[in-house]
């Protein structure tokens, strides 16, 4: 039998395919614009024939029927990252957080079996293949345990390289969705972000390859990077940015020692604009996330840079990148793995960047211990820099009261006073 009629054999409709899915299932889906969007609608319809069904994913994006409270008792979801759509079910305890590091999905996934696949792809191809389109991640894994693979073909997904394929032979049932892809909104740099972004951009230097987040700061520091020389890429995620970056040259991978010439990633979230550019783009490839947040591939890059986002941090330098206090609103995704790889690299350098305050300038966000239940997301072993409006200190290397004095330089001025009578009172200044 050839692929084609493979393909014959196990088309069927959505509503067949939402069939497949039978109580007590563990099922995954892939991180934000692979995730299935009509084969979802479907198996919500059915949803009273369900119990004990259980959902694992990545960056849930769009508000699906099944993530309203009322289906929790059939359909349970357990995020490994808090997002908007599954935010207030979380803190009311309809669905629950799994605190894992990017990197360790796939094993968990190998380790605990999984169910049912359901993605998102690209049609088949003239050779029999499905591409992943905008991402990788645990979907691989998957593939290698799944008991059964539902593939919901979109005209609307990207085809992209990497190891993000999956031929016909190993899917179970495919459905049609002409379903727009999510689109996650661009940030607006701000001048905080460009202030914060600054110091920075400074201290990167020509043939570095970066790790850069979500959200404005990261944003603002791409933007200052056009006149950089020689830069590479290997990071979790992709957005927007890869573009401008990649046409005004200064991003070509040239001095990469592993992936030369190539950006190296395993999920992209941004516009259809992103979307089409990386289509078929041959310098820009997808990658499972146990091998590009894999700290020990992560250190062989040349002059190695991360640079992510966090809700506070500590005079001693812990950084909650997780919760605010006890309440999850969102997930350590790859920050720990990419903290860990730059302070692997010889000349690596890692950036935590975060405003001085919140709440018009009420609550400051650098404290003398972290707010009572907040997470500890990246360790203060692992913490290098950490960058406000008011400068960038390098945290490594110093010692706890060293530590706790540059801490405080880089506080709102209305809560250095605060910071430092704290600090006397724990012994950590005199």
């Amino acid at each position: 039998m050839n692929a084609q009629q493979m393909l014959k054999e196990k088309m069927m409709s959505t509503a067949e395919a939402a069939k497949l899915i039978k109580s007590g299932d563990l099922i995954y889906t892939p991180s934000a614009s692979n995730e299935p969007a009509d084969l979802w609608e479907a198996i919500a319809d059915r949803a009273e024939e369900l119990e004990g069904v259980r959902v694992r994913q990545f960056l849930t994006r769009r508000a699906h029927k099944y993530l309203d409270p009322s289906y929790s008792k059939h359909i349970k979801v357990e995020s490994m990252f808090v997002t908007a759509p599954i935010r207030k079910q979380v803190h009311e305890g309809f669905a629950t957080y799994m605190p894992w590091n990017f990197s360790d999905m796939p094993a968990m996934v190998r380790q605990g079996g999984c169910d049912v696949l359901m993605l998102a792809a690209t049609p088949m191809d003239e050779h029999g293949y499905f591409c992943y389109g905008l991402g990788c991640d645990y979907t691989p894994a998957c593939v290698e345990v799944a008991k059964k693979i539902i593939v919901e073909v979109n005209p609307n997904m990207p085809w992209t390289g990497g190891y993000n394929k999956i031929h016909i032979s190993q899917v179970d049932a495919v459905c049609e969705s002409n379903a727009p892809l999510f689109e996650l909104e661009q940030p607006t740099i701000s001048a905080m972000d460009e202030k914060i972004a600054a110091p920075i951009a400074e201290r990167i230097q020509d043939g570095s390859t970066l790790q850069v987040g979500i959200g404005g700061i990261p944003a603002a520091v791409c933007k200052y990077m056009t006149h950089r020389k020689d830069l590479g890429m290997h990071t979790e995620l992709v957005t927007d940015y890869i573009g401008e970056m990649m046409e005004t040259g200064c991003l070509n991978g040239s001095k990469k020692t592993i992936h030369k010439g190539k950006v190296i990633a395993t999920i992209v979230e941004g516009t259809r604009k992103c979307f089409d550019y990386i289509a078929n783009h041959p310098a820009i490839e997808f990658h499972p996330v146990d091998y590009t947040n894999n700290p020990f591939i992560i250190a062989q890059n040349p002059k190695m840079v991360s640079i992510n986002g966090t809700i506070e941090v500590d005079l001693f330098g812990q950084c909650c990148s997780e919760s605010m206090g006890p309440k999850i609103y969102g997930g350590i995704g790859g920050q720990l793995d990419f903290a860990r790889g730059c302070t692997m690299c010889p000349d690596g350098q890692g950036f935590i960047v975060l405003t001085s305050t919140t709440k018009n300038d009420t609550i400051s966000k650098i404290v003398p211990t972290l707010t009572p239940g907040a997470i500890v997301s990246t360790t203060r072993t692992l913490v290098d820099h950490v960058v406000t409006e008011y400068g960038c200190v390098k945290l490594r290397d110093k010692s706890m009261q060293e530590r706790a004095k540059l801490m405080i330089s880089i506080a709102h001025p209305n809560f250095r006073d605060m910071l430092t009578f704290e600090a006397k009172k724990m012994g950590l200044i005199v």
